[in-house]
């Protein structure tokens, strides 16, 4: 009977671990089978992150139209090749930039014929330079109803949006447009504290095309409503006017503020980009002490200069180089 109880104890324990055994061969299997299914839908799952995370970084480097730093005396290895005489000039003044302006990096801006004014506009935003004295007394938003009503400038209509060369009656809402995406700009971004953060928002506008030619063309705006009250002023011979207003109007070609606007300000982003003397009218307006490194000039006592060269000492200094007075980078100190 003992006999018969252990042999009947250990079949039974050997059919339980059968079937244990077949559910736990079943388990196994199901977990492996998971395992292995989990690892290869992360592997996909990373490899498709990696890709979507390339592909962004490349749509948003072809389209920023402020490049990262490069390091300066590359950029001119790789831009001036060659032993001609332009080739060696531009080295040199390079290599002086380098060593003497202690300049090590540099910007490259998108050549148009909006770089100048992006330049200046990228380094206020990324320094986060506050609204220049007067427009924090000013609601820059009603300038273009102002010129029209008080100052009854219905020669506006023909005002040109650059390479949209856009005009018509609708001019007054397209630049109120392009004055509200400026204040608005220009507050969020100054307002903020954190350096990187002020990056990351400079980067994301400056890499949307519409939004800041509606930048620039408000800048282009402000500089025609400003040479109108200096215009007026010299007509009816009130307060003294700033220098650069004598010698802007003093040109054949900008004696008044309608062939201003008509034979310069229209061009400026589609055929033209601003000129010397427009650089010390957007320097004093924007309250900015803009020096230029003119790498064409070296040599010369043009090789330096500041827009405007008279300016206040609570300025802040934004600087500026350029190979040939139409296209400019962001040198980096």
């Amino acid at each position: 009977e003992v006999r018969s109880w252990t042999r009947a104890t250990q079949q039974s324990l050997c059919l339980m671990w059968q079937k244990v055994k077949v559910h736990l061969m079943l388990s196994m299997s199901f977990l492996v089978a998971v395992y292995w299914y989990c690892r290869s839908l992360y592997s996909f799952l990373a490899q498709l992150l990696k890709r979507w995370s390339n592909y962004l970084q490349r749509k948003l480097i072809r389209n920023l139209s402020v490049l990262t730093e490069v390091d300066l005396l590359g950029y001119s290895a790789r831009e001036w090749k060659g032993e001609t005489k332009q080739a060696k000039h531009m080295r040199q003044a390079y290599e002086e930039l380098f060593w003497s302006c202690h300049i090590k990096y540099l910007r490259q801006v998108r050549r148009d014929n909006y770089s100048v004014l992006r330049a200046v506009l990228f380094q206020i935003f990324s320094q986060g330079i506050p609204f220049p004295s007067w427009m924090k007394e000013r609601d820059i938003l009603k300038l273009p109803e102002k010129l029209l009503y008080s100052q009854g400038c219905n020669w506006i209509q023909q005002y040109s949006f650059g390479p949209e060369r856009y005009t018509g009656p609708n001019v007054f809402g397209k630049l109120r447009k392009c004055m509200e995406a400026l204040k608005t700009n220009w507050s969020e971004i100054s307002a903020t504290k954190d350096h990187e953060e002020r990056g990351n928002m400079c980067n994301t506008l400056f890499s949307d095309e519409s939004k800041e030619h509606k930048l620039y063309e408000a800048i282009k705006f402000i500089m025609l409503y400003e040479v109108v009250e200096a215009y007026e002023q010299m007509k009816n011979r009130e307060e003294p006017i700033h220098n650069l207003f004598s010698l802007l109007l003093a040109r054949d070609s900008s004696s008044d503020p309608l062939s201003f606007m008509m034979n310069h300000l229209n061009s400026v982003g589609d055929s033209l980009c601003l000129d010397q003397v427009e650089l010390f009218l957007l320097g004093y307006l924007l309250e900015v002490k803009i020096r230029v490194y003119r790498l064409h000039r070296f040599n010369t006592e043009e090789f330096q200069v500041n827009y405007p060269d008279e300016y206040r000492r609570e300025w802040n200094e934004i600087s500026l180089l350029t190979e040939d007075d139409r296209y400019y980078h962001i040198p980096l100190f």
